[in-house]
């Protein structure tokens, strides 16, 4: 069994209240569940208008299968024009870790 981990820290564009973000940021996260079937959501920097932090976990039994999700999740958010990709973390862990 392994398990990837994507952590996107995310500076947003011209946002100027927390609504504004979700708008941004919603489809965002909808969209990398609905292509790839993963788990996401925001999980970070809530309480702030143009920052966000976006999770992503997958869970396979190939460990080249996991490694290819999470390198099109990662292209997908790094061409969101809407957004500036800061930094990416990723990690695989496997059931013997």
């Amino acid at each position: 069994m392994y398990v990837g981990t994507l952590s996107f820290d995310l500076l947003l564009g011209d946002v100027h209240s927390l609504k504004e973000k979700r708008s941004l940021v919603r489809p965002i996260v909808a969209e990398l569940q609905r292509k790839f079937s993963v788990s996401a959501a925001e999980v970070g920097d809530q309480d702030l208008h143009r920052r966000a932090r976006v999770g992503v976990a997958l869970v396979a039994g190939d460990a080249g299968f996991v490694s290819d999700v999470l390198d099109r999740c990662e292209r997908l958010v790094a061409a969101r024009p809407e957004v500036e990709l800061l930094s990416v973390r990723r990690r695989l862990h496997t059931d013997e870790d």
